[in-house]
């Protein structure tokens, strides 16, 4: 496993990118693409949100459909979506990610965690 996983999102971005139906040569349509990937977002996010539901067996009509392991699959899609948007929107987005990430910590543990 590597310490910064970064360099992948970096190349699942650019897979992306280059998949696209719609050539991003514009300005208009990058902001295209940019907004359809944080739209995707909220996608996965209610992935989730369906599998902590049949984890819980609280769909009648289903029951039992998922499990804890799913949840956590769907986390991590929704992690990885919501790191290739900000790859999309800055290509330095470690470096934006851990910053804001130590102002996080640093406001909710304090400066001498």
């Amino acid at each position: 496993m590597t310490d910064s996983p970064w360099a992948t999102i970096a190349d699942l971005e650019r897979w992306l990118t280059e998949s696209s139906p719609v050539p991003e040569q514009t300005h208009q349509a990058r902001q295209t693409g940019l907004i359809l990937q944080i739209l995707k977002i909220s996608e996965e996010a209610g992935e989730v949100a369906e599998a902590v539901i049949g984890a819980m067996g609280q769909n009648p009509r289903k029951g039992f459909s998922h499990s804890w392991e799913d949840v956590q699959n769907e986390l991590c899609d929704v992690i990885i979506t919501s790191m290739v948007a900000l790859t999309r929107l800055n290509p330095d987005a470690g470096t934006v990610f851990a910053r804001h990430l130590e102002r996080v910590a640093e406001r909710a543990l304090g400066p001498s965690r």
